[in-house]
């Protein structure tokens, strides 16, 4: 009997010795919401390859965005994304929430939500967390139409964004680039919001330019680096010798913040006249250097 209860205190030690360290585990990785527009460039699959292989990130959900209003845009660029994210998901062998996303920028009056199953994912998980962190690797739609529905949530949000462009020196801001001119009103809206936002601006991601020789020679035997540099030649513009991964420089700074620096600016009365973090350099080698290596020890199961 004595024996009996010495094993059995035995077992419940060790058990929760495990529950409490695998909850320690779990509670280290960083809960995000990647919002991506998959469809437009090559970068997304890099930069979504990444974080996807990253042990320290736990992603809850991966959000289709549009690129509706670029003048290269297809019948349904959502879609195209969409797609796409379950495709490269499927190349590694994973298992993540996919919701679809809006269709098109948000509407230009009244209700000017787009009501889709990403905003409502980041609805619901912010109404359920303290902080929701969010990496919007193109248009701002699904974040802002969030916040539009639910306004109580954006004192929640924490939104890692590329685009803009700024000059340090003068501290101007300049919108002109792709991923604003996707949804402009989004842009405009989260400015004006209490939503956390973190920028890599366009011209520091600019220092992540490839070439694809390059590139190839040290990836390309890889299955997945195989996959990611037949993105590169089947893309519109496959001619391409050399190219920018913009995405993979905000999500590399994101798990890695030691591979860039910060800045927090104040932004002019009609950008929201409040204090936003944006990235003011990058270790564009470094950042390089760490995806090849993540990438060619990666064996799916």
């Amino acid at each position: 009997m004595f024996t009996k209860s010495i094993n059995t205190c035995i077992i419940n030690i060790v058990l929760g010795s495990f529950i409490f360290f695998s909850g320690m585990q779990l509670s280290a990785q960083n809960n995000v919401i990647i919002d991506a527009d998959t469809g437009n460039e090559v970068d997304d699959f890099y930069a979504l390859a990444r974080v996807f292989l990253e042990p320290s990130v736990n992603i809850t959900a991966l959000n289709a965005a549009h690129w509706q209003t670029s003048h290269w845009a297809i019948e349904n660029t959502m879609e195209n994304s969409h797609r796409l994210n379950q495709q490269l998901l499927g190349e590694m062998g994973l298992s993540i929430k996919t919701n679809r996303g809006a269709m098109a920028r948000m509407y230009d009056w009244g209700e000017r939500a787009q009501h889709s199953a990403a905003a409502y994912e980041i609805i619901k998980q912010a109404q359920e967390s303290e902080k929701v962190q969010i990496l919007v690797l193109g248009a701002l739609t699904n974040v802002a139409s969030a916040v539009y529905i639910a306004p109580s949530i954006a004192e929640k949000l924490e939104v890692y964004w590329l685009g803009t462009t700024v000059d340090f020196e003068r501290g101007i801001l300049k919108r002109n680039d792709f991923n604003p001119l996707m949804d402009p009103y989004a842009l405009d809206y989260l400015l004006d919001s209490k939503v956390s936002m973190k920028i890599m601006p366009v011209s520091i991601a600019v220092k992540m330019e490839i070439d694809f020789d390059e590139l190839n020679n040290k990836i390309g035997d890889h299955f997945l680096g195989a996959f990611l540099m037949d993105r590169w030649i089947t893309h519109l513009d496959g001619s391409r010798r050399s190219r920018v991964l913009w995405d993979l420089a905000l999500i590399t700074a994101f798990i890695k913040p030691e591979m860039a620096s910060t800045k927090q600016l104040i932004t002019s009365k009609d950008s929201g006249n409040r204090e936003i973090t944006f990235y003011d350099g990058i270790d564009a080698d470094a950042i390089y250097e760490d995806f090849c290596k993540t990438l060619l020890a990666f064996e799916k199961e």
